[in-house]
């Protein structure tokens, strides 16, 4: 069990960008795995896809093949909960994600959560003092930034409605 595979490719709509993969991810083999995550649900219900597909492998590949939705983290190493991360997993993970990035020129990276974010900027080349939820003001080469509440059960704070809402916040969303 090493890690999730990264779905990047060069005529992406979406780069979808998690903190890191959750081992029961890893092992499931698909991102966002865990039954109690809301990232299936808020997805189906919003309007990124037009069909309802269940988590699984599958799903996964359909995103990726037919919506152009790429998959990948800012730091690889897997865990059960994004605070057993530690410094050298970001200082590796974030400078390839961000080279990632640049090469293969998503329209929009999508950041679930702040921390996934923050984490990138404080590790990658870029330096910005402030983000929010939505579209941000600054652009990874020629890549949109939009970041959402993580779907995470860790985060309660948002509902799945609010993620529905963010969603079709990003389906909404023209980077050209």
């Amino acid at each position: 069990m090493e890690t999730l595979k990264d779905y990047f490719d060069f005529d992406l709509k979406i780069l979808s960008i998690g903190l890191n993969p959750s081992t029961i991810s890893v092992v499931s083999g698909y991102y966002f795995a865990n039954p109690r995550n809301r990232f299936w649900k808020a997805l189906n219900a919003s309007d990124l896809i037009l069909e309802e597909l269940d988590p699984s492998k599958a799903s996964q590949e359909a995103l990726f093949q037919k919506y152009k939705i790429g998959f990948t983290d800012v730091a690889k190493r897997h865990s059960s909960m994004g605070k057993d991360m530690v410094a050298a997993d970001y200082k590796i993970g974030a400078p390839a994600l961000e080279a990632a990035i640049i090469k293969y020129q998503p329209k929009i990276c999508w950041f679930h959560g702040k921390v996934a974010i923050n984490k990138f900027l404080q590790y990658s080349s870029f330096s910005k003092d402030k983000v929010d939820w939505g579209l941000q003001s600054f652009k990874i080469n020629k890549s949109c930034i939009f970041v959402t509440p993580n779907p995470s059960p860790a985060n309660a704070a948002y509902s799945l409605d609010e993620l529905i809402e963010w969603y079709q916040k990003l389906n909404a969303l023209d980077c050209g």
